[in-house]
């Protein structure tokens, strides 16, 4: 799809087209293509729309209602921030005092929609022609949103006084342009390095007004600039990125946590970790206490399991793992309670045996901290699900004082 295609489907035709179009059903898109062609629509025309139409069919889960008056392109949609956190990249620039944002490399346009949608100046950029004029429909409905076709290189910034309310935003590239794969999709890129604009083009920037960038959630802590703060956000346990916020945009120096999800928010930092009393660090299996627990991913992502060995007074099965032990059945938000009904080291003799010993033949498999084939140990175990009246078992396969060990446990 070019820019000439996206400016007929945001016309009267293809607008209507796209809107008439009944919801998206795989089975059924070649029957509607031919039928919509034997009507005599375009056949260029078409495909675009039903193109759309499949867009929109996955965009709901980031945009609900919205994505039903948009535009997408596959890559713009994949790497689009989902609404809920867009709006709170928003109100971070509202409650600094920020009336203008440049959000260089828009994408579709998700967070200057959440900008547009506080009353703050919008200028957004894309350097590809076609997301450019995706992300102009999808701001269609602000007048205070303008977008435009250019290279963060070469877009020039406020200066002097009007630089006082104006701060930057940036989603950078993560995806190496050109030949695209049978589905529209471009590879990925992991170094910061290989970004667009690079993270050397984002220091630079962020020397110049108050910035935030939106990044993997991969990012190393070491790269996280001194007076920054990087939020790892995580939706519904699944980790989305790690944004890092310069000058007045920082809320918590350091490294935080955004769990977030369709009725809460939860906010965890540095300061929520520091060293708190609790168990003593485990020396064995024998050492595990009657609870066990596991952070949102975010948390771990962040570094700061700290925080929840301080809120239940336990401890870390193993340095870096993100598992907690404790004795109480303590209620964390953004943590899942898990009841330990056996510790021991990992053996699949001594473990086959304890599972079939009590009547379970099938088992789901958490690991996290060792090198472990799931599927191989599920063999290995013979848990093959073919079972006659057995039980499940969930099978914890981690790391206690640097020994491989596996802990059966009941979801609470």
């Amino acid at each position: 799809m070019d820019a000439a295609m996206v400016a007929r489907l945001a016309g009267g035709e293809g607008w209507g087209l796209l809107q008439s179009l009944p919801p998206y059903d795989e089975a059924q898109a070649l029957p509607l293509q031919l039928r919509l062609r034997e009507a005599g629509f375009d056949a260029e025309l078409v495909a675009a729309a039903l193109t759309q139409s499949r867009l929109r069919s996955r965009a709901v889960d980031k945009f609900g209602a919205f994505a039903n008056g948009m535009l997408f392109t596959p890559d713009g949609l994949e790497q689009a921030t989902r609404l809920p956190i867009a709006a709170r990249h928003a109100h971070r620039y509202a409650e600094a005092g920020l009336g203008v944002v440049h959000d260089l490399g828009c994408g579709v346009g998700a967070d200057a929609m959440a900008f547009a949608g506080l009353d703050l100046e919008v200028s957004a950029v894309d350097s590809d022609d076609v997301t450019a004029t995706v992300a102009a429909v999808n701001l269609r409905h602000w007048p205070s949103a303008v977008v435009s076709c250019a290279r963060v290189e070469d877009v020039r910034l406020p200066s002097g006084e009007a630089a006082r309310h104006t701060g930057l935003w940036l989603d950078p590239a993560r995806r190496v342009t050109g030949v695209a794969n049978a589905q529209g999709r471009t590879r990925r890129v992991f170094s910061l390095e290989a970004i667009s604009p690079s993270w050397r083009q984002v220091l630079a920037l962020a020397e110049t007004a108050p910035t935030g960038v939106k990044l993997s959630p991969g990012l190393s802590h070491g790269a996280v600039p001194r007076g920054c703060e990087a939020q790892w956000t995580s939706w519904n346990g699944e980790v989305l990125e790690c944004a890092v916020w310069w000058g007045p945009l920082v809320t918590t120096v350091g490294r935080t946590a955004a769990v977030c999800s369709d009725t809460a928010t939860h906010v965890i930092t540095e300061a929520d970790a520091a060293p708190a009393t609790g168990r003593p660090p485990l020396g064995s299996v024998s050492d595990v206490g009657d609870w066990l627990f596991e952070p949102d991913r975010a948390v771990i992502r962040a570094g700061l399991t700290g925080a929840l060995v301080a809120s239940v007074g336990g401890a870390e099965l193993d340095a870096g793992v993100g598992y907690v032990t404790g004795d109480t059945a303590s209620e964390v938000a953004w943590a899942r309670r898990f009841r330990v009904v056996e510790a021991m080291p990992l053996s699949t003799k001594s473990l086959s045996r304890w599972l079939r010993d009590r009547g379970y033949d099938r088992v789901t498999i958490k690991k996290r901290g060792v090198t472990l084939d799931a599927d191989l140990l599920r063999r290995q175990l013979k848990m093959t699900g073919r079972g006659k009246g057995g039980s499940e078992a969930t099978l914890v396969v981690t790391r206690i004082a640097g020994s491989q060990a596996a802990l059966v446990v009941t979801p609470a």
